[in-house]
């Protein structure tokens, strides 16, 4: 399912919002339990023992990951979870509760945040059957000695969005309250967190001190802070300042950005050099307006892409996001939180995601500080002991091939055959404002029928293109174009289509059990 971007501030070019697409969770296996009053108090002595050995010191606030899965070129859960390591990252953001990422990440040390779509809010609002059986599928089973050390529990993904026109509005609050019941009869309560992702425009003012929730939000709001507060949960946002730059041609790029402005914004006695802080402290505004001005924040989702946009390349992305990391490290948090930083900040994202809608824009699929074979785009010093990023390991890619316009054919009618190839693989990098918009008619044709060859595991017929296409030794990368292989060790099944048939499954077993 897909997002429509939102529409940045009309007031103030200072004020920005994002949007994401909605990721859909992973096949979702039912498992049986029983629970007997004869039982209860060693099923809470024994939760109470496994949980035990996951509790060590609170840790200070981190940069992690969010780990996208909405690609046609999927390296290994194992592997995934190795780079993780390799390069300590010691916190991820999953989309879903994708069984095969859990079941890698145990005995890893990784604090996890599960997610729940925003398609089964209504269904666990409504049940508590339902929010039993989601936590007993996807978290009891993993959080247990040697396990998945889950910690938070994302509860839909930016469901108040404006694009969706209240669709989910009336079932986050009656979701969170069914599934904290259900966490607390599987004595996971205390340590589980249920959070609910927002999109900064949850909030809007001209100037950060008069941030304040969009007025239809105020009610509902004030019930999901006051709950976050009771449970110990954070607010957690999504903020990118990627997204007011494209969206708006007023607004000033040195904003954007944490080298320093020459168009800083003036609140009163503060001064906003940077639109991270003044969006952040919109945010803090508005939570003061409703009585929880020291709620602790995390943010969610930021980052920058490195292509399908004019000021979407690896020099600007590599400049927010240590800019960004250097930032938060400083300890100096923002005017109106001066000192420490937010909890923690999960960089979006982990790896590129060549299957995403590209609705919002080309850019979509490009957001990863990886490429979607797990290696590093850029220098990028993450603050966590390494000083660049390490590539994955041992990543088994198809034969070094490629396949490219016959240049003896003639190709006056390959038009259809483009289409159809980039409907099916990815050729955003072609567009405007793409790292491969410069390489001439011949080479868009030729990284076309690529994409899809490799799409297609390199079956020798997906080369043909009634005879248009032909298969080369000789790697045909441009310059920063760069004409991909793909990776043996992946699942080449459709994401999306495969994570549908997740939700209705959940929703079949949740119906056979009522």
């Amino acid at each position: 399912m897909n997002k429509v971007a939102s529409n940045c501030s009309a007031e103030s070019p200072f004020l920005f919002f994002d949007f994401e697409l909605e990721k859909m969770p992973q096949a979702n296996r039912r498992i049986r339990s029983t629970s007997t009053s004869a039982s209860a108090t060693s099923i809470i002595v024994i939760t109470t023992t496994l949980l035990l050995s996951f509790s060590l010191p609170m840790t200070e606030s981190a940069i992690g990951v969010n780990w996208g899965s909405v690609s046609s070129h999927k390296l290994k859960p194992s592997t995934v979870v190795d780079l993780l390591k390799d390069n300590k990252i010691q916190k991820v953001k999953l989309f879903d509760a994708d069984p095969d990422a859990l079941v890698a990440l145990m005995r890893s040390g990784i604090q996890v945040m599960v997610g729940i779509p925003n398609e089964m809010l209504a269904t666990l609002s409504s049940s508590t059957a339902a929010s039993d059986l989601w936590v007993r599928q996807n978290v009891s089973r993993y959080l247990v000695k040697g396990g998945t050390d889950i910690r938070y529990i994302a509860v839909g993904n930016e469901p108040f969005l404006t694009s969706y026109a209240g669709q989910f509005q009336s079932y986050v609050v009656p979701a969170l309250l069914n599934l904290q019941q259900s966490l607390a009869k599987a004595n996971l309560a205390g340590y589980v967190k249920l959070v609910v992702p927002c999109n900064a425009d949850a909030y809007e003012s001209s100037l950060p001190s008069q941030g304040a929730f969009r007025p239809e939000l105020t009610q509902i709001m004030t019930q999901l802070v006051s709950f976050l507060n009771s449970n110990g949960s954070p607010f957690i946002v999504n903020i990118y300042p990627f997204l007011s730059l494209y969206g708006n041609s007023d607004f000033p790029e040195d904003y954007a950005f944490f080298e320093g402005t020459s168009h800083p914004v003036t609140d009163g006695p503060n001064v906003y050099s940077n639109a991270f802080d003044g969006n952040f402290d919109t945010l803090v505004a508005a939570l003061s307006k409703l009585g929880y001005g020291q709620m602790p924040i995390v943010i969610g989702e930021v980052g920058w892409p490195t292509d399908g946009a004019i000021s979407a390349n690896l020099t600007a992305a590599r400049t927010f996001n240590q800019g960004l990391i250097n930032h938060v490290l400083s300890n100096k948090g923002t005017p109106l939180r001066p000192g420490p930083p937010p909890m923690d900040i999960y960089l979006f994202s982990l790896f590129d995601e060549g299957a995403k809608s590209i609705l919002p824009g080309n850019f979509e699929r490009h957001w990863g500080i990886f490429s979607f074979d797990g290696q590093a785009k850029y220098l990028l010093n993450l603050g966590l002991g390494n000083k660049v990023l390490k590539n994955a390991r041992n990543v088994q890619y198809l034969p070094s091939r490629w396949c490219v316009a016959n240049p003896s054919q003639d190709l006056s009618d390959v038009a259809n055959h483009i289409k159809l190839a980039c409907s099916v693989a990815d050729c955003t990098t072609l567009n405007y404002g793409g790292s491969c918009n410069g390489i001439g008619a011949k080479g868009n044709i030729s990284y076309a029928f690529n994409s899809y060859y490799q799409l297609q595991m390199q079956n020798e017929k997906s080369c043909n293109f009634d005879g248009l296409g032909m298969v080369t030794f000789l790697d045909p990368s441009v310059g920063e174009c760069r004409f991909p292989v793909g990776v043996t060790n992946t699942n080449s099944s459709g994401f999306r289509t495969h994570n549908r048939w997740s939700v209705i499954c959940f929703l079949l077993v949740w119906f056979f059990i009522m």
